[in-house]
């Protein structure tokens, strides 16, 4: 007969989390870095205690809101590469909707996060409870079934001996590398406290390693005929080299085959900025290089990419006649996409299986000195963007600024508005995981958080968080946070009066300027935020300065700091970077009477020809 343990359910999940491992580097280390939790009624008396039992074994985080606990969570098993993870949980009602949006972050970027949000009483007896939104036609239903389609499994426990299963589910998701994402198992509120006789071996300590799914061999054979048979293959480096750890295997790969590498958001850094094989960004925030290759490029090699419109250009950007996409990817619904042929493999087992069929194959030397060629001039073209004026900033010249007073070592992270099309294009990012952005989601209020995740997740790192105005007003709060738990990152806040990137999306399609800068948006008192003194009143040290120069000594001087450092700029919101760059299909009003979006609407159906379907 098999030996049981008498807890309640929270106890036994909180005590199942403490004894999944996984292996880095030789070393068995937790798997769960901790738990981000912000309590209430729907978990404070059951999940809660359970922690507090555990908090030797399983660190619990205290936030200030639960969208941004969440994100920390995510920048935590980014910086990662998902072979670390962090569970969140809230109570029910408000607390638990905050995380949707998190979760959604989650699920785009296929990152693992465990969501564990309180939920209504199984037993309805006091129903409705406090935050409980009732559903007139179907008694099944709490707001927590928002999380259905945006979490890769969902449970919700009503009987305590559910979580056994749900829990087994959970860490098949959160480790497999092609089904990776969100997990969320809503915690009936009684029914965390209600006690059942678990299996002991439920306990048992568990190491996790990463699955690498080899190719299928005719899938294989199919794809190295049409490697042998192109004169212009480009590599397109998407997340999943990096999660697969395969970016020395992407290196040795590249130089063997004379292969032209770009590089995605997710997967810039998966080659070093300095490689000469490095093109740097692709598509519609892509270098000049990457673009000029991949318009004429016979075959692309996608290699853990999920082949967003961003790194397509909406799928214009490959334009030479029989281009052929091969699709190297853990997940058959990515590999497969466009009508590419499929690899289903592990990025790195995918890479070394080419090169073993390969043989002594190679790229065309007039090709390989076109991208070199490209990439020379691109790099011109980025250092003049990048070197300081007198002008009022641009983001480039920030980005430049900050590059030179703290390096390629550092791990750079972002998230949304104007900042990360630049970056994509000019960040000279160093080692694997040293640019962190979310743009699958691009969701504004992540990078405070998210950098507070890596800085977790990387402690000796030099972590270095920078957005917008915009960004900083949605999600601020963790700053606190990351002076509370003495985890230091140096913020630097571009403040161009308002939503600049798409003021200048508006103009691009024939908009007039409207509701995006302060100066457009209907109000009765101009807005004068300081942004220092509020990064201060949280127990920043902070400065505001008044010119490139003048920030890179501040930059300097902040790394000296023992605490978060916010360093703020004002920065011109009209100015971008011209070089490089693609079209991207932003859909333009049909009728107007406006002259300029009917001028913009010509250019649009112009430009739509070029699109694949």
């Amino acid at each position: 007969m098999s030996s049981t343990i008498r807890l309640t359910m929270a106890q036994a999940l909180a005590k199942f989390l403490t004894k999944q491992k996984t292996m880095i580097d030789g070393k068995t280390v937790p798997l769960f870095g901790g738990v981000f939790a912000i309590f209430g009624h729907g978990n404070v008396a059951g999940f809660g205690e359970a922690l507090y039992q555990v908090r030797g074994e399983l660190p619990t985080y205290r936030a200030h809101n639960e969208q941004t606990m969440a994100h920390a969570a995510i920048g935590f098993a980014k910086a990662s590469f998902r072979r670390r993870m962090m569970a969140v949980t809230s109570s029910i009602g408000p607390g638990a909707t905050n995380m949707v949006t998190a979760a959604a972050l989650a699920h785009v970027n296929r990152l693992p996060l465990l969501l564990l949000p309180g939920d209504v009483f199984a037993n309805r007896a006091p129903d409705p409870v406090l935050q409980q939104a009732e559903n007139f036609s179907d008694g099944t239903v709490s707001v927590n079934d928002v999380f259905r389609p945006v979490s890769r499994y969902f449970d919700r426990i009503t009987r305590p001996e559910q979580i056994i299963s749900a829990l087994a589910r959970a860490m098949q998701v959160l480790t497999d590398p092609a089904e990776c994402g969100p997990v969320t198992l809503s915690l009936c509120q009684d029914v965390q406290a209600e006690a059942f006789d678990y299996p002991s071996a439920m306990f048992e300590e568990r190491v996790w390693v990463p699955r690498r799914p080899e190719p299928d061999r005719n899938e294989l054979d199919a794809a190295v005929a049409t490697l042998k048979a192109s004169r212009k293959t480009v590599i397109i480096a998407g997340g999943g080299v990096l999660y697969s750890e395969a970016t020395e295997t992407l290196r040795a790969f590249a130089e063997k085959h004379g292969i032209p590498v770009m590089e995605t958001q997710a997967g810039k850094s998966s080659l070093p900025h300095v490689h000469a094989l490095n093109m740097g960004s692709v598509g519609v925030t892509g270098s000049s290089a990457s673009n000029l290759l991949a318009e004429e490029a016979d075959v692309v090699l996608a290699v853990g990419s999920r082949l967003q419109d961003f790194t397509t250009g909406s799928w214009a950007l490959f334009k030479a006649d029989g281009v052929k996409i091969i699709g190297l990817n853990t997940q058959p619904f990515d590999a497969a996409k466009h009508r590419a042929q499929t690899l289903v493999a592990d990025a790195k087992a995918g890479l070394e299986a080419l090169d073993a069929k390969l043989g002594d194959w190679k790229n065309s030397d007039a090709w390989v000195s076109t991208a070199k060629s490209a990439r020379g001039t691109w790099l011109a073209s980025a250092k003049a963007v990048t070197d300081p004026t007198n002008a009022l900033p641009s983001d480039a010249q920030v980005i430049g600024a900050v590059h030179r007073a703290r390096s390629s070592k550092a791990i750079l992270v972002c998230a949304s508005g104007g900042l990360p099309g630049e970056l994509h294009k000019l960040w000279p990012a160093g080692g694997p995981g040293s640019y962190h952005l979310d743009y699958g989601y691009s969701t504004m209020g992540y990078e405070i958080a998210g950098g507070l995740g890596v800085k977790i997740a990387r402690p000796n790192d030099d972590v270095i968080v920078m957005l917008g105005d915009g960004s900083y007003m949605m999600a601020n709060s963790e700053i606190s946070s990351s002076i509370m738990i003495g985890k230091k990152l140096t913020i630097v806040v571009l403040d161009n009066g308002g939503f600049g990137c798409i003021n200048r999306l508006q103009m691009a399609t024939g908009g007039a300027n409207f509701n995006n800068l302060f100066k457009d948006a209907y109000h009765e008192v101009m807005p004068e935020i300081d942004f220092a003194k509020h990064a201060e009143s949280m127990g920043a040290w902070s400065r505001k300065v008044s010119s490139v120069g003048e920030l890179e000594t501040a930059l300097k001087e902040a790394a000296g700091i023992d605490r978060t450092t916010v360093l703020v700029i004002d920065t011109d919101p009209l100015v971008t970077t011209e070089a490089g760059g693609h079209w991207w299909d932003v859909a333009v009003p049909e009728v107007s009477v406006r002259p300029q979006v009917n001028a913009a609407r010509k250019e649009y159906e112009q430009a739509l020809k070029a699109q694949q379907l």
